[in-house]
């Protein structure tokens, strides 16, 4: 019997995160050790990319040791765009964080298991996350689990008793 590998969207503050002064770097180790091993894929995007591109050097060395054997790359699309405009319009953040709609939008309409990431404000916040997807469900997308790395087990799967930071 084949395993199915989870796909894992990646948010940049993942990477970045590796390098804060907090516990995110040792939360977030297990994760990147699964997916090291084989055991998840990272779906990584151009949205990713741009910002990896100019953040620090140290940031796009972590970025690029990921092993490609385990990277899907998309790249963002106008379904992409129109979905990540429609929760500006919904007024889920402010347009001034288009680029954190646009993360969640890429991994809706790429239909991924679960999208990880450390902003708690505009990503990781469960108000937020329940109207990210019951807009996805209305257009016809499915739920995308939104969870920090530390929440997700090597399978991609969100560990039991995990929960979303309201703040």
């Amino acid at each position: 019997m084949t395993r199915k590998i989870k796909r894992v969207y990646v948010e940049t503050s993942v990477i970045s995160g590796m390098f804060d002064e907090n516990d995110h770097p040792v939360k977030a180790q297990p994760f990147w050790d699964a997916v090291d091993s084989g055991k998840t894929r990272v779906v990584l995007s151009d949205v990713l990319e741009d910002e990896i591109k100019v953040a620090p050097q140290h940031v796009r060395d972590f970025y690029a040791r990921i092993p490609q054997s385990q990277i899907e790359r998309i790249v963002s699309t106008e379904e992409s765009d129109r979905l990540a405009a429609l929760y500006i319009a919904a007024r889920v953040i402010s347009a001034k964080h288009l680029t954190d709609c646009k993360h969640v939008a890429l991994a809706a309409v790429a239909r991924v298991n679960t999208l990880v990431s450390w902003n708690c404000r505009h990503i990781v916040n469960k108000n937020r996350i329940d109207i990210y997807n019951d807009i996805n469900e209305v257009l016809g997308y499915p739920r995308v689990e939104i969870q920090t790395p530390d929440k997700v087990n090597e399978a991609g799967k969100i560990n039991i008793g995990a929960h979303h930071d309201n703040t």
